[in-house]
């Protein structure tokens, strides 16, 4: 079910892990629990700890190991309830982003988080610790089925997988038939699961709503859509701000995979939307195709974060629905998609290519447009930092073709629109009032007439 290649990127990732810093120490006070740290060479054997984070006690891991033990522990049967999985652990350390993941949630919401520890289970070589996903599922089957005898309801638990835990969470979800409320699956693993039945990874039939942020879709993430919605941030794959070199070491294996996590907490701690737009692929995304979710979202566009149904107003959702989002190189991570369009006076007998610049007080963001040969419209997404309403001017460069055996026009004539998206009956593009002449790799800026709501 997995291919060569797949295998030996998990084996250097075990052997670069090296580079990364170790276990995060301890949680402060005696009385609070932390998750194991797990030796490689004593196997895999699986032990499963159930930490509880509350609002009152954030940083404060509250163990919980019999039946008693939930009703003795803070554990609220009122509030919802969310579960973090995380995955594999090549040296059995603590995840790093448990505590960042933990504190956004908390954050934004009064719920109970349950920490889900099987460091040891997950340690050691990929494969032993797929082996030990059934298993696992079970243990937290069973953890769950107790809550549900205090009275929880199942539409309340929200699971959270991270790589592999994901597909842990749709097993989990496959035990409890797909009632449970929703699932979160944080690039969920692709080595062994690409090719595997829907019965044993995260698909859209294991929880009432399941969603799925994709970010290394060619190498450690899945490739293929698993849930109701599935987000493939810049197109899935090489995340801005990643380093695309072998000698970043540790950093170039997981950035990438590790983005679904960082950008997930990010939507969580900032007010900004990210939002996203369902499409048929991502070129097309990035050619403008795709301006609005009126197919099949019914206008209301998915975000990424705690909405219900990720903010999508409708009662049936359909599945594996793709849609497409860019995103900045660091946190907040979130932008605004602007679709920008220049129309020719008269065709060209050339592929014409434009520069398109956004300029604020404190952001330049840039695309070019391409136009065909013999083609008057060309268009494409722009993703800028601030709203359409802020950007101060529009800096166009037209781009010649010259080549040594023929010159091309030395400036071109046309018209420039401008629209923040999604697009829909309520909004419109906003022209420059005039044709405008760009003369060959000279910069030309405009006031863009776009007013605040």
């Amino acid at each position: 079910m997995v291919g060569d290649l797949e295998s030996k990127l998990f084996a250097v990732l075990f052997l670069l892990s090296t580079a990364q810093a170790g276990n995060t120490g301890r949680l402060s006070g005696h009385h609070c629990a932390d998750f194991q740290t797990a030796n490689i060479l004593r196997g895999s054997k699986l032990k499963v700890q159930f930490l509880l984070f509350t609002s009152s006690s954030p940083s404060c891991g509250e163990l919980i190991l019999a039946d008693d033990d939930i009703k003795k522990s803070s554990f609220n049967s009122s509030l919802e309830t969310k579960i973090i999985i995380h995955g594999f652990r090549a040296l059995g350390t603590k995840p790093s982003w448990i505590e960042g993941l933990v504190h956004a949630i908390l954050h934004t919401s009064q719920v109970n988080v349950i920490a889900v520890d099987w460091v040891y289970g997950s340690t050691g070589a990929y494969p032993s610790a797929v082996e030990n996903v059934t298993q696992l599922a079970l243990s937290i089957s069973q953890f769950i089925s107790k809550l549900l005898a205090l009275g929880v309801s199942g539409t309340s638990i929200h699971i959270i997988g991270v790589s592999l835990g994901a597909h842990v969470g749709g097993l989990v979800g496959h035990f409890h038939g797909g009632q449970l409320g929703r699932i979160t699956g944080l690039d969920p693993a692709g080595p062994k699961y690409t090719r595997a039945s829907p019965e044993e990874r995260l698909d859209p039939g294991d929880a009432l709503f399941v969603e799925a942020i994709h970010t290394d879709a060619d190498n450690f993430g899945i490739r293929i859509p698993v849930g109701h919605i599935d987000y493939f941030v810049n197109g899935g794959k090489d995340q801005p701000g990643c380093p695309r070199f072998i000698s970043a070491g540790y950093k170039y294996l997981i950035c990438d995979h590790m983005r679904a996590v960082h950008l997930y907490v990010s939507a969580l701690k900032h007010s900004c939307p990210i939002l996203a737009f369902p499409c048929a692929s991502h070129q097309d995304f990035l050619n403008g195709h795709c301006v609005d979710c009126a197919d099949p979202f019914l206008f209301s566009c998915p975000r990424i974060g705690l909405l219900e149904q990720a903010g999508v107003e409708m009662r049936k959702l359909p599945k594996e629905v793709k849609v497409y989002l860019m995103t900045s190189t660091s946190a907040p991570f979130c932008v605004h998609h602007s679709l920008v369009e220049f129309q020719l006076q008269t065709k060209r007998n050339v592929v014409t290519s434009i520069e398109i610049t956004f300029c604020s007080n404190s952001t330049n963001d840039s695309a070019k447009i391409t136009i065909p040969k013999l083609q008057v419209m060309g268009k494409q997404l722009l993703a800028h930092r601030v709203p359409l309403c802020q950007i101060n001017s529009v800096t166009l460069k037209y781009l010649p073709k010259n080549k040594f055996w023929r010159k091309d026009e030395s400036s071109i004539v046309g018209k420039f629109c401008a629209a923040q998206l999604p697009l829909d009956s309520n909004r419109t593009m906003s022209c420059l009032p005039w044709n405008i002449t760009l003369p060959g790799n000279t910069n030309v800026s405009y006031e863009l007439p776009a007013t605040c709501a």
